[in-house]
């Protein structure tokens, strides 16, 4: 296969129009052949930029050299070494502004696909029945880990590689957090890839135990003091939704981003004989700019909605990844952008039937240093709609704080912990992830696991 350096190897994805009509994954993948011409254009740099950018510590020159020898088993232990969810990092995480966004290739030309190399190692390796490499030694020693998505599942990766005895105890009925819950089908397949990198966890002797709320089944105490566990690490997330707080939120029709997708995603509501089907709508507005608000309207699109985002700066501003703006785009999504909602209206039986909305112009900066959007006064108009999806972010649910003593949070109800090692204020409890710094990326809350394992390890090594 012909390669120009400079650029990087196509990747195949579905056509725009055919898989707006569908929940089948947007991107195909490499097969062996391109990935391999994709790797040879990796320099294999001896100071790699590209490890420096990622949140997991993967040894990226290394993996990226046997994928080009055509050795993928190799390449995928490498990988694992560093990553309990190889297959979903390389389809979800950031990679533009972390290894590739730091990578020596891009600065004269494109930077190697890093994720798509990623991406087909893991795939090669599920194809392949090829599974991580267990503990060799037991510690004898107990760790509980809360919550199942990407934090939780790499702290307990890691906890098992170093031989502890590890549980996981889940509130929802199905393993998996966010990864399940959160992320559509179309980018993330929950069958195909999710649960098999789940089952690559519990390969390593990680036990999950399901339908357990911590702070009503049990608590942290009662773990730490009947149970027998000697350390804990709570990545329990941030599944709690923001609101903007004008009138009309309460309207029929009106969902939280974290409500919708959790139904279409979970419950399955898309299917029509689901016990908890979600409207169709016919026109849907979703309120905000970030990856979960392009989830929520690509999902709406797929379930035949006119669908508009409504963000109050402007495109260069979007806090979502550019290949999920130009995926929605690609897809018929409307942005009404610098637009701002001032009030919901209501038919005459309480349902949805528009947004009245506000024009804005960006001022000075603020303190994210973003310019600071300004009302245009005199501005006002109304988007028809039936159906407003809030996607302002979430916070951590204060049911396991209330419940742990000795356990302190911040004014924003997030878990106070130590970056380093994600000590909290209270002895043998460690905590990571979104449920420490709010909502964020996947691949952050990973490294929030690692750096709780390490935490823990050292705890239980005194």
């Amino acid at each position: 296969m012909e390669v120009d350096v400079m650029k990087k190897v196509p990747v195949r994805e579905q056509d725009a129009k055919e898989r707006a009509t569908n929940f089948e994954e947007v991107c195909l993948g490499y097969n062996e052949e391109e990935a391999m011409a994709e790797a040879s254009r990796c320099l294999n740099c001896k100071n790699a930029q590209c490890m420096k950018g990622c949140p997991v510590s993967i040894d990226i020159p290394a993996f990226i050299q046997k994928v080009k020898e055509g050795e993928f088993e190799a390449a995928y232990q490498i990988i694992s070494k560093s990553s309990a969810l190889p297959a979903v990092c390389g389809r979800v995480c950031p990679q533009e502004s972390q290894c590739e966004g730091k990578c020596i290739r891009g600065i004269k030309g494109e930077p190697v696909s890093i994720g798509k190399l990623e991406r087909f190692v893991a795939d090669w390796a599920m194809k392949n029945g090829i599974k991580p490499q267990p503990a060799t030694e037991k510690k004898g020693k107990k760790v509980a880990v809360i919550g199942s998505g990407p934090a939780g599942l790499t702290c307990a990766g890691d906890l098992a590689k170093m031989g502890y005895d590890v549980t996981i105890f889940e509130a929802l009925h199905e393993a998996g957090g966010v990864l399940v819950y959160g992320i559509p089908e179309f980018r993330l397949p929950k069958t195909r890839v999710v649960a098999k990198e789940i089952e690559n966890v519990k390969s390593l002797g990680v036990k999950i135990e399901t339908n357990v709320v911590i702070g009503k089944s049990t608590t942290i105490d009662e773990l730490m003091e009947k149970e027998g566990f000697s350390a804990v690490f709570i990545g329990s997330g941030a599944g709690l939704p923001k609101f903007m707080g004008i009138p009309g939120e309460q309207a029929n029709g009106v969902f939280s981003a974290n409500e919708y997708l959790t139904r279409s995603n979970l419950m399955k509501a898309f299917d029509e004989n689901s016990a908890t089907p979600i409207m169709r709508a016919k026109k849907a507005v979703i309120v905000g700019g970030g990856n979960v608000a392009m989830d929520a309207a690509r999902t709406a699109l797929r379930l035949g909605a006119e669908t508009h985002i409504v963000y109050r700066r402007s495109e260069e501003e979007l806090p979502a990844r550019v290949e999920e703006v130009h995926h929605a785009k690609e897809e018929g999504i409307i942005f009404d952008l610098l637009t701002n909602p001032v009030e919901i209206l209501q038919d005459e039986n309480g349902w949805v039937s528009g947004v009245k909305c506000i024009r804005m112009e960006l001022g000075e900066p603020d303190e994210s240093g973003r310019r600071r959007p300004v009302e245009v006064p005199g501005s006002e108009f109304v988007i028809d709609c039936d159906c407003v999806i809030m996607s302002l972010g979430t916070s951590p649910n204060p049911l396991i704080s209330s419940t742990t003593e000795g356990l302190d949070i911040n004014k924003r109800k997030c878990i106070i912990a130590e970056e380093e090692k994600g000590q909290t204020t209270k002895n043998g409890v460690f905590a990571g992830g979104d449920a420490v710094t709010g909502a964020a990326t996947v691949v952050l809350a990973m490294g929030a696991g690692k750096a709780g394992a390490k935490g823990i390890d050292e705890f239980l090594s005194r």
